[in-house]
């Protein structure tokens, strides 16, 4: 009899011990959390880009889908997760974020959010490694199942500056990087995490940037799973903090305001050179029109934040600045 209770036991911490371990690994999934970002680095298949040919966003599934079922979109999800002194909807169950208080990692900056037809934008959620990058990197070998779990994955998923967020567009390490330089290191590394979670490849031009970034952070390794460390807490030195302040008025100003800035900001010089001219930004197709939701969808075009080609408030349906969620 005690030979019987004692194999029963033994089977059932064997039973413990497994599900134990799967839990515990189950939540970094082949990001290779926890191992050198450099070597991880090394691991990813390095190509050229492939064409963006077929690419939408539908492609990634319903935008913002509740693909862990809990009865919140993936949008409040990272809502709560990533902001503090967090209020709710009434009558959402904690879910539907109104207001709230985000450090931003990708600018070091606070923000304070509220849910509103013109607010909402200050915050939104940006996949660390865009959807249309890991199109063209491999996704579009994905099966439908497999890119939705990409475009949800809160491994993927940051809540960031909404001016950020835009300015980053569908951009790589190789053409954009966040002006917060002390969360460079952990934003790369994740970025690692995710193309290794899914078999995405990595361009050469990318595979050199990130190598730069981490250069400066050997000891870095692919981040957990938890979300943002609290290295995006630290304080950036007074060079740092004038460039972020610096790109920030750029932004936010029209672009002969902002050559005006630089050229009172600089100190003068004998003979200088003149600031070459930003970039210039296409006007809004004003002319955009999408008869609802499910069009917007087919176009690859949702969410639409106010602002946008194609906004419209009769598609804004809880009026918070961003259609078709």
């Amino acid at each position: 009899m005690m030979s019987v209770l004692s194999g029963l036991l033994a089977v059932g911490l064997v039973v413990d011990l497994s599900v134990g371990s799967a839990l515990a690994v189950e939540p970094t999934d082949n990001t290779g959390a926890g191992q050198s970002a450099t070597q991880a680095l090394d691991s990813l298949e390095v190509k050229g880009r492939a064409p963006k040919t077929g690419y939408k966003r539908t492609q990634f599934g319903k935008a913002w889908a509740d693909v862990d079922r809990n009865g919140c979109d993936t949008r409040n999800d990272i809502l709560n997760r990533d902001l503090t002194d967090v209020k709710h909807k009434v009558r959402t169950h904690d879910c539907v974020v109104e207001s709230g208080q985000l450090h931003d990692p990708y600018t070091g900056k606070d923000i304070a959010f509220k849910k509103g037809w013109k607010t909402s934008t200050a915050v939104q959620i940006d996949h660390v490694v865009a959807l249309s990058d890991a199109w063209q990197k491999g996704a579009q070998k994905l099966s439908q199942t497999k890119r939705t779990e990409l475009a949800n994955d809160p491994y993927n998923l940051l809540a960031v500056q909404g001016k950020a967020n835009q300015k980053k567009s569908d951009g790589d390490a190789a053409t954009w990087l966040p002006s917060n330089k002390s969360f460079r290191c952990e934003y790369v590394a994740r970025q690692i995490g995710v193309k290794h979670k899914y078999s995405l490849w990595i361009t050469q031009a990318e595979k050199e940037a990130i190598s730069k970034v981490l250069s400066s952070c050997p000891t870095q390794t692919v981040p957990d799973y938890t979300g943002v460390k609290d290295s995006t807490v630290e304080k950036t030195t007074e060079s740092e903090q004038t460039e972020q302040t610096q790109t920030e008025q750029q932004t936010e100003q029209p672009a002969e305001q902002a050559q005006q800035n630089q050229q009172t900001t600089q100190a003068p010089a004998p003979e200088p050179a003149p600031a070459p001219a930003p970039a210039p930004q296409p006007e809004p197709q004003q002319n955009v029109y999408y008869q609802n939701c499910t069009a917007a969808r087919a176009a690859g075009a949702a969410p639409i934040y106010q602002g946008q080609p194609g906004y419209r408030s009769q598609l804004d349906r809880d009026h918070d600045g961003v259609a078709c969620e």
